[in-house]
């Protein structure tokens, strides 16, 4: 199966699918260690780690689509692909959704904030108006139907911002139209409540639909039964993982600094560390190649 089949399966099965969001290969390679079956490639992780900057439209599609070929060739779960806005006009969209496909990502999400695009939970938020909108997820759809054309497979999450730029009425006007376009599954960013989310499903009863949750006073937090009930399909935890790395990271560092060393409980032991690079994978491979030793 390839790995949009493999994400499609998951969406159509029992259970909702908890998606961490992970930057690099061995983030994507941990998260298939500790038994998830899809992850994201977070654009708000990649441009903190690969270039050192917030998540406010600073990185370019060439960083994004070589850290996803990284990444996707680290793991054998499907990754959603996090492509912003696209990236430019139509054109660098459908360019956008050919280089993602060809470097191995499920899905990729586009959505309708202006270029360049900023963290849907960062300060001055806007979206482009409705018509460009709709016009910039055509052109991910067309791509995206030119892959499948070619006898490959993807998916395409259409994401709208507008809850926060504008309204509610407007988010789910949007989350409406990209499902009548085409969307393989709808993204309504930053839900006030409950009482929101299951009005996005009475609106887009029938397409896919990725709720995502960031540990920020004032947001909802859901289990994955609670999000599953009201009708979600995905429950994305998208900076969980590098909110825990930096924090650790910063205790390690204040430990270091401070001449001493990191406390053995907040460390893997040596083989748990040299596992988890991949040593031992390593080497159990490399011994299908060594030819026994004879005795002269």
């Amino acid at each position: 199966m390839t790995p949009a089949a493999r994400l499609r399966a998951l969406i159509a099965g029992p259970e909702l699918v908890v998606v961490p969001g992970v930057w690099d290969a061995l983030s994507a390679r941990l998260a298939e260690e500790a038994g998830f079956a899809a992850s994201f490639m977070s654009g708000y992780a990649v441009s903190a780690t690969r270039i050192g900057q917030p998540d406010a439209g600073l990185i370019s599609y060439g960083e994004m689509v070589a850290t996803g070929r990284d990444l996707c060739a680290a793991t054998a779960l499907p990754v959603i692909g996090d492509a912003d806005t696209g990236f430019g006009n139509p054109m660098n969209v459908r360019r956008s959704i050919a280089g993602y496909h060809a470097a191995g990502f499920a899905a990729v999400m586009i959505e309708d904030q202006v270029f360049p695009k900023r963290c849907g939970y960062a300060q001055g938020v806007a979206v482009v108006e409705r018509a460009e909108a709709l016009v910039r997820l055509r052109a991910a759809l067309d791509a995206r139907d030119e892959i499948r054309a070619q006898g490959y497979d993807l998916l395409v999450i259409g994401r709208t911002d507008s809850r926060a730029a504008t309204s509610l009425d407007e988010a789910l006007w949007r989350c409406e139209a990209f499902a009548d376009l085409g969307a393989d599954i709808v993204y309504f960013e930053s839900p006030a409540d409950v009482a929101e989310m299951q009005a996005l499903h009475r609106r887009v009863p029938r397409t896919p639909t990725m709720l995502a949750q960031v540990e920020k006073p004032g947001r909802p937090w859901l289990s994955a039964a609670e999000a599953g009930a009201i009708g979600y399909r995905l429950l994305l935890c998208g900076v969980s993982l590098l909110n825990a790395a930096i924090h650790a990271q910063r205790a390690a560092l204040a430990a270091l600094r401070g001449g001493g060393r990191i406390p053995p409980e907040r460390l893997l032991d040596f083989a748990d560390l040299y596992a988890g690079v991949g040593f031992d994978r390593y080497y159990a491979e490399e011994a299908r190649y060594v030819e026994p030793r004879t005795r002269p």
